[in-house]
Order: structure tokens, then C-alpha cells, then sequence
């Protein structure tokens, strides 16, 4: 990160930051959004990590797991909403992993500042 002091004020050229504080920092609904965004972001590149860290290709998983692979396909996408826990835990058990949910404070999401 890009950041200086000019006159007492930290100054970045870090442009999520300068996005961030400019359209989404004090507004409730904006920072409800962005963690909601950051959640989903995060399943999606969980399951994608796990997925090739195991050597596993989309199919393979499907395959494993009883569906297809244009399923697991949805669930690695950052935009996609319907993660259900019975999908996520017969992923986490193809995976050999276990599912671990965790209620944090609202405001220590990702993007924090």
C-alpha cells in the first residue's frame, strides 16, 4: 500500500482503499453489502483452494460428492448465493475436512478499515 502523511493526514494511492472509504465507510447499508459480497467471495475461493490443493478437478469432485460438475462450478463462483450447509459438508467430507462456522462482530470483515 501506496500511503503518506501530508499535513498530519495519511495519504494512499491504494485505490480499493480510496474506493472504499469514498463509497462504502460510514454507510450501514453499503458495509452490510460488502461483507455479505466478502462472505460469499470467500466459500467460493475456499472450495476452489481445497478442490485443487487435493489435485481434483470440478468433475472429479462432482463425482465424488453425488452431482455434477456445473454444480461445483456455480459454488466456486463469487457471485453465486445458494450455498446450502448439506452441500458444504458433503464437500468438506470429500475434502477430508470438517466445516467450522464462526459468528464474528459486525465491521471485522475483509475490508475493514
Amino acid at each position: 500500500m501506496a500511503a503518506r502523511e501530508k499535513k498530519g493526514k495519511r495519504v494512499t494511492s491504494d485505490a480499493v482503499e480510496i474506493l472504499y472509504k469514498r463509497l462504502v465507510k460510514g454507510r450501514p447499508e453499503m458495509e452490510a453489502l460488502l461483507a455479505e459480497e466478502e462472505t460469499k467471495m470467500d466459500v467460493a475461493e475456499q472450495i476452489h483452494r481445497l478442490r485443487t490443493e487435493a489435485g481434483l478437478t470440478q468433475k472429479e469432485l462432482a463425482e465424488k460428492i453425488g452431482t455434477t460438475a456445473s454444480v461445483i462450478c456455480r459454488l466456486e463462483n463469487a457471485d453465486y448465493e445458494g450455498h446450502s450447509l448439506s452441500m458444504l459438508r458433503r464437500i468438506a467430507a470429500a475434502l477430508n475436512r470438517q466445516i467450522k462456522i464462526s459468528f464474528v462482530p459486525l465491521g471485522s470483515t475483509i475490508s475493514s478499515r
